[in-house]
């Protein structure tokens, strides 16, 4: 018997095309409108705690001053007491700034010295060897208050927090003025007269400068004479002025002594 070839016939194709009377039926269902969150005009702010907010005074002077009763420094620094707590700085003087002094180093790419915020040092022990760090800040808020100080701890986030601490109890208010004789405008931009300061090997010389003129001395000196408010200075440096902590001393050291002079 011969083999009938049987072709299988496809089936016929649908019209998918939708009629103008579908297309209508189709527009006429409701669609629910999407709900879109709100968003707040504002979004909370979030706000830490300072160190204000736990403070618990400890002193009859920082009492004094939480309750209101003392609301300057100068009532403070015009009575010689000591002040045992930063916080009182804290409150009375909430602008403050600080600068951090550059006194340790480390080999450059050159092979020289790169200076670098803080010092580290390390003692031998039976474990072991121990790393310290110390920092060396100086504050002032740019209007005649300056302080510093010294910090060590293992880290270094540690010793610069404690350095800035002590630099607030040691903060002093200098006397300035225009002691130049080829400006006399009478303004406070520079110190009224010379000055001098030592510390170990160190000696400096600040010298009043007319408006105008800048503050000629090195970088780690203008740190604390910017702070400190002056704007127009000579400064005359002597001894091993590589030991960046003395330097800065003997400067305050100058600073300090226009107080004095200042007060007689």
């Amino acid at each position: 018997m011969a083999e009938k070839n049987e072709t299988k016939k496809e089936p016929e194709a649908k019209n998918e095309t939708e009629t103008p009377e579908e297309v209508k039926e189709i527009e006429k269902i409701p669609v629910a409108p999407e709900e879109v969150p709100a968003v707040p005009e504002e979004l909370p702010k979030i706000v830490k705690p300072s160190a204000l907010d736990k403070w618990k005074p400890s002193t009859s002077m920082g009492k004094a001053v939480f309750e209101g009763k003392i609301t300057s420094i100068d009532e403070i620094l015009k009575s010689g007491k000591p002040i045992r707590e930063p916080e009182i700085i804290d409150k009375l003087v909430p602008n403050l700034k600080n600068e951090l002094i550059l006194v340790g180093g480390r080999t450059g790419k050159g092979g020289g010295i790169q200076r670098i915020p803080v010092r580290i040092t390390a003692a031998m022990h039976r474990s072991g060897r121990r790393f310290t760090t110390s920092a060396f800040v100086v504050v002032g808020d740019e209007d005649g208050l300056v302080g510093i100080g010294m910090g060590k701890a293992p880290e270094a986030r540690d010793a610069i927090a404690k350095s800035i601490q002590r630099a607030k109890l040691n903060l002093i208010r200098i006397n300035r003025g225009c002691g130049s004789w080829e400006c006399k405008c009478g303004t406070s931009h520079s110190i009224p007269y010379k000055t001098v300061g030592k510390s170990g090997t160190v000696r400096v010389e600040i010298i009043p400068g007319p408006r105008g003129l800048g503050l000629v001395a090195n970088d780690e000196t203008k740190k604390i004479l910017r702070l400190a408010g002056i704007h127009d200075a000579w400064v005359r440096t002597f001894g091993n002025t590589s030991m960046r902590i003395n330097l800065i001393q003997a400067v305050f050291d100058a600073l300090k002594k226009l107080y004095i002079y200042g007060r007689e």
